[in-house]
């Protein structure tokens, strides 16, 4: 199969290129488009162009996938291709450079390309499925009969060997080693699979077993959380749920290892462009299901394991094996069903508003999504840090430490400013499971008053959680006596503190 793809990508390359020398030896203007210029736009067309076609896997080509599928990947990585190499022109403000010899060789290497294709695909559609140029023959009765297993699947049990050798085939060495840490005997009462589709799952027997092992990549499922939700409710109180994926730092390394310099980061480019930026926006976010259906996506592991806790889950432990990320989670609830999750750059976040009502905090997003769902996870293992918040907070995105830093995360919060639901100056407004941190007698303060946009933190700035209580306490006793001066006297104070001490939310 590699063979092929060489001999394809090769034969591809000679496509590209005879297109290009067509078009300038045949031109319609007296104009020598064989100039150090143009060789040079050439081959920053022929980088590109092979970039989008191992991204849309154009050299893949087997009998099983389908004519269509292979058209479908000419089109699409060529027509990639065409819009870098447009973009590069706009952004750059070339202008010396003919569109003739762009549109011209695309257009006539992908004529070439669908001609080629279709004659290559008949070629290899006489073939038969066995390679001797025989057909197969049908399975004898009696071989359909050994191959049937028990008509009762609770006496239907596989050995520590096969399964080992299955998940060894399907994932590589070690996942096994991994399985075994959480689950008591992994031939029984464990349910192992390798798919994509929740309906395999929900037709699985209630909590009959007591342990779900999917071989199959998270990132490669469409609806994850209802996927999640589906073996939550299979198992049993404590069952154990064990999978695998590739996160997205994983996922960068792979790519840049794979391709050779140069290459491989506008592979990394295009693949961020549409598989990290296309779906957190609306516009764009069809565009993202059509291209790829969903498979394949770009999953961090905040994201991972946010889900999971949204879904009833609570992680027992994690590894990375093989060049995936392996996780291993227990079935602690039933799942939140959010049917509003927040997944784009502007969110609405639940937070504890006066009279304890829960209000939606708008603001940009500095985390990665469902990670909100972690909050009790990192205080288990990180705990709290210098201002209160969480050590080492993997959730917080490269873009979102930026945002906290310039403020411009907290813009958005105007709009609750607006709507009366908080104020300029009042304590900070905090999700259920932070508040819940907080002694009972603040509690009780705490929601008689309206959540502020600019919190006494600013003006106090405390470093520890006892330190921050004792700092929304005096403030809201001096509110309640004196609300307009203490309002002015701790915005002031805040003000100095950002402006002079750069105090700033981590």
């Amino acid at each position: 199969m590699l063979k092929r793809q060489y001999v394809i990508f090769f034969v591809d390359i000679l496509i590209l290129t005879a297109s290009f020398f067509l078009i300038a030896l045949y031109k319609p203007v007296p104009v020598n488009y064989l100039t150090p210029d143009y060789i040079s736009g050439f081959i920053f067309l022929l980088i590109v162009w092979t970039a989008a076609s191992f991204y849309f896997k154009k050299y893949t080509v087997r009998k099983t996938n389908g004519l269509r599928k292979l058209l479908r990947s000419i089109f699409l990585s060529n027509f990639i291709a065409l819009g870098v190499i447009l973009l590069f022109i706009v952004l750059l403000w070339i202008t010396d450079f003919s569109r003739l010899m762009l549109f011209g060789t695309i257009g006539v290497a992908t004529m070439i390309e669908l001609l080629t294709g279709n004659i290559y695909y008949s070629l290899i559609s006489t073939r038969t499925l066995n390679g001797n140029g025989q057909i197969n023959p049908p399975a004898r009765p009696s071989e359909i009969k050994n191959a049937r297993i028990a008509r009762d699947f609770r006496q239907f049990t596989l050995s520590s060997d096969v399964i080992k050798y299955a998940v060894n085939q399907e994932c590589g060495k070690g996942i096994y080693s991994f399985m075994c840490k959480f689950l008591d005997d992994a031939c029984k009462k464990t349910l192992l699979v390798s798919t994509s589709s929740r309906f395999n799952i929900e037709l699985q027997p209630d909590n009959f077993y007591k342990a779900v092992v999917n071989m199959k990549r998270v990132n490669d499922i469409r609806y994850i959380n209802k996927f999640f939700e589906s073996v939550n409710r299979k198992l049993p109180e404590g069952g154990t749920f064990i999978g695998c994926a590739e996160t997205k730092d994983l996922r960068k390394r792979r790519i840049l290892r794979k391709y050779p310099p140069v290459l491989n980061w506008i592979y990394y480019s295009m693949d961020y462009i549409l598989k990290r930026v296309f779906p957190k926006f609306i516009l764009t976010q069809r565009i993202y299901y059509f291209l790829t259906r969903g498979n394949n996506r770009v999953l961090s592991r905040a994201e991972i394991l946010g889900r999971l806790y949204s879904c009833g889950f609570t992680l027992d432990g994690d590894e990375l094996i093989n060049g995936l990320y392996c996780f291993s989670a227990r079935k602690t609830m039933d799942p939140v069903y959010d049917f509003d999750p927040t997944y784009g750059m502007f969110i609405k976040l639940r937070r504890v508003g006066k009279d304890g009502q829960i209000i939606r905090v708008y603001k940009f997003r500095t985390m990665h999504p469902y990670a909100e769902y972690l909050q009790n996870y990192l205080f288990e293992n990180n705990n709290l840090d210098t201002g209160g918040k969480y050590k080492n907070d993997f959730r917080v995105t490269t873009l979102g430490k930026m945002l906290r830093a310039l403020w411009i995360d907290e813009l958005p919060m105007l709009f609750n400013l607006l709507k009366g639901e908080i104020k300029l100056v009042g304590v900070r407004p905090l999700s259920l499971s932070y508040f819940d941190l907080y002694d009972k007698e603040l509690q009780e303060i705490r929601i008689k008053y309206k959540p502020g946009l600019i919190p006494p933190f600013y003006a106090d700035m405390p470093k520890t959680l006892s330190e921050i209580q004792d700092s929304e306490i005096r403030y809201l006793n001096a509110y309640s006596k004196s609300p307009f001066i203490t309002d002015f006297r701790y915005f002031r104070m805040a003000l100095l503190n950002i402006i002079l001490k750069n105090a700033r939310s981590k």
